[in-house]
């Protein structure tokens, strides 16, 4: 199959105007920085979060060029509860309030169960279940605090529900985002506060060649109905959708990003 080209971004509509807005492993060329820009383009103010302290500022000082003080940046391990609380204070302390949470830190690899190690295992679930469950708790906190109402998107993926070799460890903990975005919607329904995910099936950005070969990234790509992946961008309108008030009646949901059908 021959790969479609993709569409343009579309234009922002203020989806998000007014709207305090947090996002985990923001920095770099993939969902994470495209939600960034998305939510800006969307009329937000955005926190950007990430570990590594360097691109992400790299990235602040490129989107504050264009947004100017509507986006600002805190370096945070999720894997560490007192970086994330203090994420979640200090940008409370910089804008006032957390309108949304977007989870998107998470870790992947290829590995076999016949040689993984403990530490391989422990790790990607530590990053990508805990790291989520603790920004999400740390979040879901901050809003009932504020009097209820608030939004957390986590970024989840299609191999939470289907069955890929060598990665056991990466979609048990996506399986568990799932059933977290679940779970803890129905706690918070009352707070009027909605939790819900994407699940993206492929897209392509850079870092992609650093855990996948040519190959494989060619043949994930010619499963697609598109013949492609999808553009981060195209992860992010969802993402921007769901934290909207366009979403008011969903919750607890995991929305399929994906045009790969088994």
């Amino acid at each position: 199959m021959t790969a479609q080209t993709p569409p343009s971004p579309p234009a922002g509509r203020d989806l998000l105007a007014g709207k305090v807005v947090v996002i985990t492993a923001a920095a770099g060329a993939g969902i994470g920085s495209a939600t960034a820009r998305r939510c800006l383009q969307e009329g937000a103010t955005v926190v950007i979060s990430d570990q590594h302290a360097a691109r992400l500022t790299a990235y602040r000082d490129e989107l504050a060029a264009e947004y100017g003080d509507r986006v600002w940046s805190m370096p945070c391990d999720v894997t560490d509860d007192r970086a994330v609380t203090g994420l979640i204070a200090e940008s409370v302390r910089q804008f006032g309030r957390l309108d949304v949470m977007i989870n998107n830190a998470g870790l992947g690899g290829t590995s076999s169960v016949l040689e993984m190690t403990d530490e391989e295992w422990l790790r990607v679930l530590d990053i990508t279940l805990n790291g989520t469950f603790r920004c999400t708790r740390a979040a879901l906190q901050q809003m009932v605090a504020q009097g209820g109402g608030g939004v957390v998107v986590n970024n989840a993926s299609v191999l939470g529900w289907r069955a890929q070799k060598g990665q056991a460890h990466y979609a048990a903990a996506k399986a568990g985002v799932m059933a977290l975005t679940r779970c803890a919607a129905m706690d918070v329904a009352g707070y009027g506060i909605r939790i819900n995910a994407v699940a993206p099936s492929l897209a392509t950005h850079p870092f992609l060649t650093k855990v996948m070969s040519g190959d494989l990234l060619a043949e994930f790509e010619s499963q697609e109905a598109f013949g492609r992946g999808a553009e981060p961008w195209e992860v992010a309108a969802v993402i921007a959708f769901l934290a909207s008030d366009y979403s008011t009646y969903l919750t607890g949901e995991v929305i399929s990003v994906s045009s790969q059908h088994p």
